[in-house]
């Protein structure tokens, strides 16, 4: 039996928070969400190590705090998450988000 989402809320403290079949509700740092993002560009970025650059040249968007700006489901079994920094080719598997954030006790 694959989980499913049966709410998905965005709290006032950033988090988002899901709720899943089973009853357990989990709460996620965007930024838990961010850093592990499951496209190929950041798996890639992850395998290699970023360089230090010297003086990165943000886009305005990157300069502001990290946010969901829209989240939408891909057929039953992910969502694509918006984040604010304008990164949206992360397809997040159900799986994927049952494994991250931590389960509201």
């Amino acid at each position: 039996m694959v989980l499913q989402p049966t709410a998905i809320k965005l709290l006032t403290n950033g988090q988002l928070e899901i709720a899943w079949s089973d009853d357990q509700v989990r709460h996620y740092a965007v930024r838990e969400l961010r850093n592990n993002c499951p496209c190929a560009t950041c798996i890639e970025k992850r395998s290699a190590g970023q360089p230090v650059a010297m003086l990165p040249i943000l886009r305005p968007e990157e300069l502001g705090p990290l946010g969901i700006a829209k989240m939408e489901p891909r057929g039953r079994y992910a969502y694509g998450i918006h984040f604010s920094d304008g990164h949206d080719t992360g397809i997040f598997t159900l799986e994927l988000l049952r494994e991250l954030g931590s389960a509201v006790p």
